[in-house]
């Protein structure tokens, strides 16, 4: 920060100090300039700057290829109407209006970014310091940076609205290791489409003949140190030269973000009503030089397009030339004016167009003037007027919409009820036959469902049992037999019935024939038990017979035995069976 607490004011006392302070005799003027890179990796250029008179500013984009560049332009534009000779020289007022403008900007870019769904998330930093009777009037947010040069001293005024910082403030790291903490590129604060305030730092500070100010893109600062830059903007009188020098330095010391730098020195003027005060073409440049006409017509003279970076031969610059012949301009980039002159100036040349200044309307005045300051009473209506035009637009877009949506809703009702209905109509010209709680019955439709509503009901219901039938025909009924009309259903169920009744026929038959064959077996059966048991009752009688006699024979023979002598009785067994069959034969003859 600065060296001397004193030559630093804050806002709420700036109305008080600024009445106190007398003009002086030698009155200080600020000479600028500006120059600003795209690197050797981005794509595009995001960062705009201005180099003017009275303001200086740099504005740091965000939000990729669309957003970062569009941020950066809006917010310059929103500042540039400091720039402007007829604003009245107090500092609280100026004070005022940077805050103001700020706030336009920032709310002129949300505006913008919900209108265009692809700028959504888009953001800028800004850092800008203007001299008014001798002040300096600081409005910042964000990590962009301000330097201020005073007898040889480097310091940095503005402070990083970074996360970064944050840990350096709370003391938790040191500032060496926040230059290469992975998360030293989150910023806390800025302007955008983001919630979280927007409201700038402002400060005011007394000016000193030869104050040099350095503002710059964190594509700068965030890899040439501090003792670098001081030496640099010490060494190099020529401003040009060492914005030149400064952002060269940074693209050889590696950096990978586009790179912007803003010097502006105060210079001292020995005779204010002099011919020959200092005097220069307010430069812009970056992303806000794409189009310069709305920029002169803010500031109300010719503006012109900060000069490209020198130093051709550089391996920055080489693989920066690479990038560019990869992804060639148009042919109306290539033609753009490198010099824009106000409306009036562009009427006489019919060169006239409409100017653009984002979200900002541009009023005509009674004087012929064109304006775009939102302190402007006759811009602040505008703004109101052009709002209340959006909100109505908006209104209408949303209605339409919705009116869109309904008509397309009831369209798709509509078809898909057409089809439903024709669906169904179409099925009440067919019929089939299925099974209605265990009877065959006669159904109109078609076996099926759409959405759990049947498209079938029962016309016809027969006595036939469908467990009467064989399983594969319950099955068949179960699916649904479809026929094309009634009369072939019926003529079906009529088939069914007589092929049951065939079926049941010849299933009695063989049951009678079963009966019968089972009554002749056993018959057979019994007749045969009765014959073998007559045969056994004759067989046991004539064996009963045989056995009497024998009986009788072999007493016989024992009495004969008995009356002869024993050698013949030694005689054998065939004599004793001879004599006993005889002797049983004569028995049974007498």
């Amino acid at each position: 920060m600065i060296d001397d607490p004193q030559q630093t004011l804050p806002l709420q006392q700036a109305a008080q100090a600024a009445p106190t302070a007398q003009t002086p005799k030698n009155q200080l003027f600020l000479y600028s300039t500006t120059v600003s890179d795209v690197g050797t990796v981005r794509a595009n250029n995001q960062d705009s700057s201005f180099a003017g008179e009275h303001l200086v500013a740099i504005c740091d984009g965000m939000g990729g290829h669309a957003g970062g560049d569009t941020a950066s332009t809006i917010a310059i534009r929103s500042l540039a109407h400091i720039e402007r000779d007829d604003h009245e020289k107090d500092v609280s007022t100026i004070a005022t209006m940077m805050e103001t403008s700020v706030m336009a900007a920032h709310d002129a870019i949300v505006g913008k970014a919900r209108h265009e769904r692809k700028l959504s998330g888009m953001g800028t930093t800004v850092t800008a310091v203007a001299l008014v009777d001798d002040y300096w009037v600081l409005a910042h947010i964000g990590d962009s940076r301000a330097y201020l040069l005073r007898d040889g001293s480097l310091c940095q005024v503005s402070q990083d609205h970074s996360y970064v910082q944050h840990l350096i403030n709370t003391g938790r790291i040191t500032e060496q290791e926040a230059k290469n903490h992975p998360q030293r590129n989150v910023v806390m604060r800025v302007l955008g489409d983001f919630d979280i305030d927007p409201h700038p730092d402002i400060a005011v500070i007394k000016a000193h003949p030869a104050d040099r100010w350095l503002l710059c893109s964190d594509g700068l600062c965030g890899v040439l140190e501090n003792s670098t830059i001081a030496e640099t903007m010490t060494s190099m009188s020529n401003l040009t030269d060492c914005a030149q020098r400064l952002v060269s330095m940074a693209l050889r010391a590696g950096s990978t973000d586009n790179v912007t730098a803003v010097i502006a020195d105060a210079t001292l003027a020995l005779d204010v009503h002099a011919f020959d005060l200092p005097h220069q073409t307010p430069l812009v440049g970056g992303a806000a030089s794409a189009t310069l006409e709305p920029i002169a017509d803010i500031v109300n003279e010719a503006v012109a397009a900060a000069p490209a970076l020198r130093d051709e031969g550089s391996p920055a610059q080489r693989a920066a030339a690479l990038m560019q012949s990869a992804n060639p301009r148009k042919d109306d980039e290539e033609d753009k004016p490198k010099l824009a002159h106000p409306s009036a100036a562009r009427e006489e040349e019919s060169t006239l167009s409409t100017p653009d200044t984002g979200e900002i309307p541009i009023v005509q005045k009674a004087d012929g003037a064109l304006s775009s300051d939102p302190n402007d009473p006759q811009v602040a209506k505008a703004i109101e007027v052009k709002q209340e035009k959006d909100r109505k637009t908006e209104h209408k877009r949303k209605r339409n919409v919705r009116i869109i949506v309904l008509i397309a809703v009831l369209a798709l009702l509509l078809v898909g009820g057409g089809a439903g209905y024709a669906t169904y109509r179409w099925s009440q010209t067919r019929y089939y036959v299925g099974d209605a709680d265990g009877k065959v019955a006669i159904f109109q439709g078609v076996p099926t469902n759409i959405f759990g509503i049947k498209l079938s009901h029962e016309v016809e219901r027969t006595s036939l049992n469908t467990s009467d039938l064989p399983q594969t025909w319950r099955d068949e009924l179960n699916e649904g037999i479809t026929r094309d009309n009634i009369e072939e259903a019926r003529a079906h169920v009529k088939y069914l019935q007589n092929e049951n009744r065939k079926l049941q026929k010849s299933g009695n038959t063989g049951t009678s024939t079963d009966t019968t064959d089972k009554t002749d077996s056993s018959d057979s059966s019994d007749s045969s038990k009765d014959s073998a048991s007559s045969s056994k009752s004759t067989t046991d009688s004539k064996s009963t017979k045989s056995t009497s006699k024998d009986s009788k024979s072999t007493s016989d023979s024992s009495n004969t035995k008995d009356s002869k002598d024993t050698k013949t009785s030694n005689s054998g067994n065939s004599g004793n069976s001879g004599d006993s069959s005889d002797s049983g034969k004569s028995g049974d003859q007498q």
